[in-house]
C-alpha cells in the first residue's frame, strides 16, 4: 500500500473539517460584525480560488478549492445567519450602552 491510497481520505478528513470551520465563522461573523462581513468570505474565496489555480500540489490544490467554494457558500449564509437570528434561533448582539 501507497501513501497516496489513502490521499481521498485525506481531501475527504479535510473536506468535513473545512466545511465544519466555515459554520462557526458565519456565526460569529454575523454575531460582531452584521451581514457586512460577506466580503471577508468573497475575499479568502477569490485568494484561495488563484492559489488552487497556482500550486502544482493536487491535494493542496483540491483543498484551497474547496476552502474558495466553502467561503463562497458562506456568503449566502451570513445573510440566512441574519434571518435565523431575527426568528430568535439565535443570540442577537445587544446594542452597546454609553
Amino acid at each position: 500500500m501507497d501513501i497516496s491510497n489513502f490521499e481521498g481520505l485525506l481531501v475527504g478528513l479535510c473536506t468535513f473539517l473545512i466545511i465544519g470551520l466555515f459554520h462557526p465563522l458565519v456565526i460569529k461573523g454575523e454575531y460582531h460584525f452584521g451581514v457586512k462581513c460577506w466580503w471577508a468570505f468573497l475575499l479568502l474565496g477569490l485568494a484561495c480560488t488563484a492559489l488552487s489555480i497556482m500550486v502544482g500540489n493536487s491535494t493542496i490544490s483540491i483543498l484551497l478549492g474547496v476552502t474558495a467554494f466553502s467561503s463562497f457558500w458562506s456568503i449566502l449564509e451570513v445573510f440566512e445567519q441574519r434571518e435565523r437570528v431575527r426568528k430568535g434561533w439565535f443570540p442577537k448582539k445587544p446594542k452597546k450602552q454609553d
